[in-house]
């Protein structure tokens, strides 16, 4: 089956760190890039927001401005996961995080509260 899980979400004060990641089945891992979104309460489907994108080697990764300098995308190709770690977290950081596949995959997502 192919399909995208995610984990790690959870309740975190600002400031802290969080370590997501994407388990991936079903199709050739190393063959795709990847990407991770997020979903602000309140927000819509085409209010997503673009956060990290890796390559299918990992060598190439960009970011949100929003992000840049807290959070780092990587992948392990041999476990076929991808991760996102994120450090200095921020209330705005709240969302509900989908890593993605193209445009036609992508995970049920994993929801990160950032509050004191």
């Amino acid at each position: 089956q192919v399909q995208l899980v995610e984990s790690g979400g959870g309740l975190v004060q600002p400031g802290g760190s969080l370590r997501l990641s994407c388990e991936a089945s079903g199709f050739t891992f190393d063959k795709f890039a990847l990407t991770w979104y997020r979903q602000a309460p309140g927000k819509t489907l085409k209010e997503r927001e673009l956060v990290a994108s890796i390559s299918s080697t990992g060598i190439w990764t960009n970011y949100a401005d929003s992000v840049k300098g807290r959070f780092t995308v990587s992948r392990d190709n041999d476990k076929n996961m991808m991760y996102l770690q994120m450090n200095s977290l921020k209330p705005e950081d709240t969302a509900v995080y989908y890593c993605r596949r193209g445009i036609t995959l992508s995970g049920k997502g994993t929801l990160v509260t950032v509050s004191s």
